[in-house]
């Protein structure tokens, strides 16, 4: 899958550039964006909550697709995310805030999703989205590391 200089020109920065991209072509539902965050690789990966593994951009890009289908978006945002940076990757673990659309109207939706980001030729790009399946509410954090500083 080629991207065209400008779509590698705007995705220049960082890997939180990269993911802010990410969610706001899933937000305007802009499949040509949405794929300019991912890597040029043989083995780019990305697991929908309940889903199978999708390997390859063009496999990527045909589930996106479908969210897409007759004007559709997906409404999320990452509330609160854990990093681990190093030279050439990134590892974000995002806990998305999703809008569902049902009959009775919206409602909110927890998701967990891994993103993970190397640095190419062309810039930071996307190679792995993994979604879990989330709650209705907010999901609890558990850490080894204590609550209370003293």
């Amino acid at each position: 899958m080629r991207k065209s200089k400008l779509q590698a020109a705007n995705l220049e920065g960082d890997a939180d550039d990269i993911e802010a991209a990410f969610y706001d072509a899933l937000q305007r539902g802009d499949i040509d964006r949405l794929m300019a965050c991912w890597a040029d690789e043989d083995e780019i990966i990305c697991i929908h909550p309940g889903g199978p593994r999708v390997v390859g951009a063009t496999a990527i890009r045909a589930t996106f697709e479908s969210m897409f289908a007759d004007g559709g978006t997906v409404r999320a945002w990452p509330e609160r995310a854990r990093k681990i940076v190093a030279v050439g990757s990134s590892v974000h673990n995002v806990l998305e805030r999703v809008e569902v659309l049902a009959p009775a109207g919206a409602t909110v939706a927890w998701v967990i999703a891994t993103n993970v980001y190397h640095r190419t030729a062309q810039g930071w790009r996307l190679v792995a989205h993994h979604a879990s399946p989330g709650t209705t509410s907010e999901i609890q954090e558990v850490s080894d590391a204590p609550s209370v500083l003293h």
